[in-house]
């Protein structure tokens, strides 16, 4: 390298250093190694190589080092009395020779090497400070800007802070419909290590999203008088969220619920207009499931025995419908936010044959 180039070297790590947020003596060490690998390749030399860069002072040195001898018997470690004496004016056999060599003349398979092992490094150090920067995030929600839509897939790239990443189609609400330059919240799920990059997977459909966007606007759930305790999702349609009150004179729904519906207006306008049923949490399960088929009325809850978590519930015969819910989604809801299998009928007990092949309730989901 000449001066020049030497000098627009350096320049070219502070432009990374700044735009990318890499640490300049990250990426010297990366490139010091990088040159002693083409070194050791171009030169056959073993571990005799030794290089100085130097930003402020710009510059950069690279030499090898073998002993002095009579005869040479391995070229790589050793030189001649009389080929030493162009390094050194008195050299002595048995000491070590400091070769100096010229940038220039690395080779193209140095260059390519060197180039190689570079941009190996500024992935590293990038994959290294995305995962610094965001494993605070996780399990979070941050905003981010829709860059643009694929419209083939439906895929969105959103912009965080600095970085894009993909939010799935099927991590998007039904109803999203999202555009370019759409201001969106996101749940960060967790951070993906791939080969040879990291990324971050986000999702608006997750159960936590609603958890997390209750959190920002209720002081009581931040401050924890109040406590989510479980949470069941249809996402773009229905949430059921469990609460409850670490204090007695604070009313945990009313505090979710604001005042005049302030908070939950603002987390079901976030989520598109979905419906969120807010239930007070019991450790008493037959209240738990009682309040979880809510809004409809429950009249009995029987705890079958077994190892399986399963009841039956009777509901009035007016109930049966709203109890089940559209396509069963109420029953759903109720048993995976209660952890229960959820048989209902009605008082009378008259359930037609099409009622009774009803799915009326399952298993929670781990989503």
């Amino acid at each position: 390298m000449n001066s020049k180039e030497i000098w627009a070297f350096f320049s070219a790590l502070q432009e990374l250093e700044k735009e990318k947020g890499i640490d300049r003596d990250y990426l010297i060490e990366k490139i010091t190694n990088a040159i002693v690998i083409a070194v050791k390749r171009d030169y056959q030399v073993t571990d005799n190589v030794d290089v100085i860069i130097n930003p402020d002072a710009g510059r950069v040195e690279v030499s090898i080092s073998k002993i002095a001898v009579a005869e040479v018997e391995d070229p790589a470690t050793q030189i001649s009395l009389d080929e030493a004496l162009k390094y050194d004016p008195h050299p002595v056999e048995g000491m070590p020779i400091t070769i100096p060599l010229d940038t220039t003349q690395f080779g193209r398979i140095a260059a390519q090497t060197a180039k190689h092992v570079i941009r190996q490094g500024i992935r590293e150090a990038e994959h290294s400070q995305l995962i610094a920067q965001y494993q605070n995030k996780v399990h979070e929600v941050v905003t981010g800007v829709v860059e643009k839509v694929e419209p083939g897939t439906g895929n969105a790239t959103v912009r965080i802070d600095k970085n894009e990443f993909l939010l799935f189609k099927n991590e998007q609400l039904p109803n999203d419909n999202l555009q370019t330059g759409d201001h969106i919240k996101v749940y960060v799920v967790d951070v993906v290590n791939f080969e040879r990059r990291c990324s971050l997977k986000i999702s608006r459909t997750h159960k936590e999203l609603v958890k997390r966007l209750f959190e920002r606007e209720v002081p009581e759930l931040f401050d924890g008088i109040v406590e989510i305790r479980s949470i069941s999702r249809e996402a773009g349609s229905r949430t059921k969220m469990a609460v409850w009150s670490n204090n007695p004179d604070v009313d945990p729904i009313g505090a979710c619920i604001g005042p005049k519906g302030s908070r939950i207006s603002a987390v079901v306008s976030e989520l598109k207009g979905e419906k969120i049923d807010i239930v007070k949490y019991s450790e008493d399960d037959a209240e738990f499931i009682t309040q979880a088929l809510s809004p409809a009325t429950v009249t009995g809850v029987e705890i079958l025995p077994g190892e399986e978590k399963s009841c039956r519930v009777t509901v009035p015969d007016n109930q049966l419908s709203l109890a089940i819910g559209n396509k069963g989604q109420n029953a759903k809801l109720a048993a995976k936010l209660t952890g229960y299998k959820i048989d209902i009928r009605p008082e009378s007990g008259a359930l037609d044959t099409e009622k009774k092949e009803e799915p009326q309730g399952e298993e929670p989901a781990g989503e």
